[in-house]
């Protein structure tokens, strides 16, 4: 079966957040399983430089927008064998940055318009075009309105992905028209409020649609939620799956990262190791005893930024801990951060930049890693912490629900804290709840144990899409209505292959 995603960023060559992530691994995966996938972008300007080099000339054709001929040029390099096409307009693309352009429903209606209008002239016919977030959401509409009638694209199916549905891609009714070359038979699709809204349109024209967790899926079709498409996505519920996002274990693997301290597999005195030397790194005081609790994060409302600015002044105060946070974000967050670094010089380290090789030091140096988001579609951090071995204290929402499972002390099942209502002190007492078990040894042995023992990877997730594009184009007959996968039974938690000293 052939599969083309089109999305807005992938890495490793251009990232603003977990999407990215997906585009990245995913297809490593599906193509793992036999599927011949392949991914479109645009080749934005902050694409580094080897990659651009790497690139090959594939065809050079113009894409309509609306009354307009642009050019578009398709170059194409192969990334650990998923082969990877740009699509290339220096008005578009050739600037600093990805989005928050005031043209931004152009350039993305030319992206979309693109990703169909090149199929012939790359040699590519897939059965399946998966199409992730608001970027890329009129493909299906395009297909239906410009070129279901000819018989190179007759047969396709298409599948919408929803990451975030707070970012929805709302823009003037004119863009319809103008823009996307579409009448207004189609306004309906996408109409919001008078305006046209991509991601309508994706969840309106796709054959299936999917998100990146079961308690997401459920989620977003209440108003809460919703923003607006919850009615929308409950008329299409019996054609809305959620599929819990996973990572690339072969990048991210404590055994053989070069960019922590010490590499391990499930030893703890090694992990210890891997804490000392970030502590050091941070200017923190050497404390192998004292829990390290560490956030990777944007600095945004949504993060739950508010709980821990709320409490971070008692909790420090009062409790024997460290606390490290890394990311960027809303200005008066890194004010915050930087200003609390200050006034907790031992306990606090604030670190108001990106990077990859800090974040991976983190993962393997903390003993705790908070994610208290308002919500959160799926989460790669807590994945990525459960890896590392480093315990998740969450709030329990969205994927953060469907893949951490509060410690119960009776039964030792679990591999993280939860706490439930969107509250500061709430959250403080499973900080404070988490601290307690790391001081005493025999449970911080069984729920680590259990996190390094999870299977993160894309296997069980790639085989749940391969399942939906089976039965959309036909090549089975099993309804998937209202199918979700199982929450893993956390009292079943396999055992390492042998013991070994200092391993747990």
């Amino acid at each position: 079966m052939k599969i083309l995603f089109a999305a807005a960023e992938g890495h490793p060559f251009i990232k603003t957040g977990g999407l990215a992530d997906v585009i990245g691994a995913l297809p490593k995966a599906l193509r793992a399983a036999g599927m011949d996938v392949r991914v479109i972008l645009p080749k934005y300007k902050g694409i580094a430089e080897k990659y651009r080099q790497a690139m090959q000339p594939v065809a050079v054709t113009t894409v309509p927008v609306g009354w307009r001929n642009q050019y578009c040029g398709v170059e194409m390099l192969v990334h650990d064998g998923v082969p990877v096409y740009f699509i290339d307009n220096e008005y578009y693309f050739g600037r600093d940055g990805i989005y928050g352009y005031m043209d931004d429903g152009e350039r993305f209606s030319f992206f979309n318009r693109a990703v169909l209008e090149v199929l012939p002239s790359i040699d590519f016919q897939p059965d399946v075009l998966h199409c992730h977030d608001w970027h890329a959401a009129v493909i299906p509409m395009l297909l239906e309105g410009h070129y279901r009638h000819n018989p190179f694209y007759s047969g396709m199916r298409t599948v919408f992905t929803i990451h975030n549905l707070l970012y929805q891609g709302v823009f003037p009714y004119e863009v319809l028209g103008n823009l996307l070359g579409l009448d207004s038979r189609y306004f309906n699709g996408v109409e919001y409020y008078g305006n046209v809204n991509f991601m309508k349109g994706g969840i309106v024209f796709s054959d299936w649609i999917t998100t990146v967790s079961p308690t997401y899926a459920d989620e977003i079709r209440t108003s809460h939620y919703g923003y607006g498409l919850d009615g929308l996505l409950n008329a299409r519920a019996d054609r809305l799956s959620g599929i819990v996002n996973g990572i690339d274990t072969k990048m991210y693997n404590p055994q053989s990262d070069s960019q922590i301290y010490v590499k391990y597999r499930n030893n703890l005195a090694k992990k210890t190791e891997n804490k000392l030397g970030l502590q050091q790194e941070l200017g923190l005081p050497i404390a192998p005893h004292i829990p390290l609790i560490g956030m990777v994060t944007r600095l945004v409302d949504s993060k739950g930024l508010d709980l821990v600015t709320r409490i971070l002044d008692e909790l420090l105060y009062f409790d024997t801990l460290q606390f490290v946070i890394l990311g960027t974000g809303d200005e008066h967050y890194e004010r915050w951060f930087r200003e609390a670094a200050w006034r907790y010089p031992t306990k606090l380290s604030s670190q108001i930049t990106f990077s990859d090789a800090l974040s991976r030091k983190i993962y393997a140096g903390s003993d705790l890693f908070l994610m208290p988001s308002k919500f959160e579609p799926c989460g790669i951090s807590q994945l990525l912490a459960l890896r590392y071995g480093s315990i998740p204290i969450v709030r329990e929402t969205g994927g953060l629900n469907d893949t951490v499972h509060s410690y119960n002390e009776f039964t030792g099942e679990g591999n993280g804290f939860t706490f439930h209502d969107y509250n500061a002190h709430d959250m403080m007492y499973t900080i404070r709840r988490a601290a307690s078990f790391y001081a005493q040894p025999e449970h911080w042995k069984k729920v680590t144990r259990n996190a390094f023992a999870g299977d993160y990877s894309w296997g069980v997730s790639a085989q749940q899409y391969i399942d939906i594009y089976d039965h959309i184009t036909g090549r089975t007959e099993t309804s998937l209505a209202a199918e979700e996968p199982e929450a893993p039974d956390a009292a079943v938690v396999p055992q390492p292959e042998q013991e070994v000293p200092g391993e747990i």
